[in-house]
């Protein structure tokens, strides 16, 4: 909501507020019987920008996440539905250059520096800090605040972020970040992107240099994060093909104990023409069985990168050790109403001293809620 706005001024009331309800008939934290529980939390603050009189733009955002959970806690046991918290989630001030280097393009430097949330590309390797965490593990040590289906909270504790380059052409980024999130091991890193958009498409890579965890936190995994340095290369978009859209990602962590690898293809075709414009995408997914899946998470809907509601949110894989075929269709009969269903297939790359968690999913998705089996 605005609450004031001029030609270089604007200052908004934010407002989000999310609530769920759940029920599994399984538990799949070890425990018999299954779990209800429900889920909710209200974002709320400023935000605003200021022009500089032709000296660029000034913006910034201050708001609050109070989460709970209710019930049983959630079906892996994450939480336990004791949960109330309320924390500052987003605070963050940052400069746009405007029109001051043209060479550059619109808005061609971003610097921005606090508490925000970053994604890198897809979100393949970064989008988010989750998971949210709450009582229900490691007696409340890793607490996050809770709704942990809702993912309340997002944002990098702390950031430095410096983007170069507009849209279009040659562009790319540079930046610093450090969790507060103990799930993560508080990981601190550093990374980069260049990245080149046509009409065709984007072209990008990525680097990422782990600088430090906390070792009271750490699992042996999330150790090796300290010195692991990763690369990937990465794609999106139609080719020159009206309604299709491609992308794929292929990376690789240099790690202490050895490589590990991660990559997907996919395709997708939008029936553009046909009542309700229904579309459809395939996608295929393979993860190392020591791939670290870092900081990624839903970046641009359903099964990107949570892949099926079960085995992503509460049994596992957890994006390592599998290959995913993913079958996805959906379409918009109103404005404000899509209807969908996702299909994924699990298969394990190494069951050798380790689960096989081959498994298959449905998801169907109706105005934003979704169901699985």
């Amino acid at each position: 909501m605005s609450l004031y706005a001029d030609d270089d001024s604007h200052l908004n009331a934010d407002m989000l507020a999310v609530w769920g309800m759940f029920n599994s008939r399984k538990n799949y934290d070890g425990t018999t019987g299954g779990s209800t529980w429900r889920e909710g939390f209200i974002k709320y603050g400023l935000s605003g920008d200021q022009g500089l009189a032709g000296n660029g733009t000034l913006y910034g955002s201050l708001n609050w996440v109070s989460s709970a959970t209710w019930g049983d806690g959630d079906a892996a046991g994450n939480t336990d539905g004791s949960e109330r918290t309320t924390k500052i989630e987003d605070a963050f001030l940052g400069w746009r250059s405007a029109d001051l280097f043209p060479v550059l393009g619109k808005d061609g430097v971003d610097v921005s520096a606090g508490r925000q949330t970053i994604r890198l590309g897809s979100g393949f390797l970064i989008n988010d800090d989750g998971p949210n965490l709450g009582n229900g593990v490691a007696d409340g040590a890793l607490d996050r605040g809770g709704a942990y289906y809702l993912a309340a909270r997002h944002a990098f504790d702390r950031t430095a972020m410096l983007r170069l380059g507009g849209s279009d052409g040659l562009h790319g980024s540079l930046l610093w970040l450090k969790s507060d999130n103990r799930a993560q091991a508080e990981t601190e890193l550093a990374a980069g992107t260049l990245d080149y958009t046509h009409a065709l498409g984007t072209l990008g890579l990525t680097w990422v240099h782990g600088i430090d965890v906390a070792d009271q936190w750490a699992s042996d995994f999330q150790k090796a994060r300290e010195g692991m340095d990763v690369y990937s290369v990465r794609g999106e978009g139609s080719a020159g093909i009206d309604n299709a859209s491609f992308a794929f990602e292929y990376a690789w962590q240099d790690k202490t104990d050895g490589p590990e690898q991660a990559w997907y293809l996919q395709a997708g075709y939008t029936f553009a023409d046909l009542p309700w414009a229904p579309s459809v995408t395939y996608r295929y997914t393979r993860y190392s069985a020591g791939w670290d899946s870092l900081f990624s998470g839903l970046s641009s809907g359903y099964g990107t990168w949570f892949q099926g509601e079960v085995a992503a949110n509460y049994a596992g894989p957890f994006n390592s050790n599998t290959g995913i075929h993913h079958v996805g269709v959906k379409a918009t009969p109103l404005e404000n109403l899509t209807v969908g269903a996702l299909y994924f297939d699990f298969d394990t790359v190494r069951t050798r001293d380790s689960l096989n968690l081959d498994a298959r999913g449905w998801t169907c998705t109706w105005n934003g809620r979704s169901t699985s089996t």
